[in-house]
């Protein structure tokens, strides 16, 4: 535990991004995972729409630093790719 108060605050500070970034990685998991579903069940409709979701999410992330800019856009090019062999 530390001891000086400067440290003290960036340890909180640094635990609550930890949390917000974790719940943000999740949900980006949760969105791409809802986008497989929809390609694996023939859904095209849900599916592109999953994906229109998941890319905004992804830009979004991306932005805030939760994940690197170059890692938004290879997933969002696989879930391109996969959308568009949907039709």
């Amino acid at each position: 535990m530390a001891n000086i108060k400067s440290q003290i605050k960036r340890n909180k500070t640094n635990e609550k991004a930890r949390q917000r970034n974790k719940a943000t990685r999740s949900a980006l998991r949760t969105h791409a995972r809802r986008f497989r579903e929809a390609v694996e069940a023939g859904e095209t409709e849900k599916a592109q729409e999953f994906a229109r979701i998941a890319t905004r999410e992804l830009d979004r992330a991306a932005s805030k630093r939760v994940i690197h800019k170059n890692q938004a856009t290879n997933r969002k090019a696989k879930i391109q790719s996969e959308a568009a062999k949907l039709g």
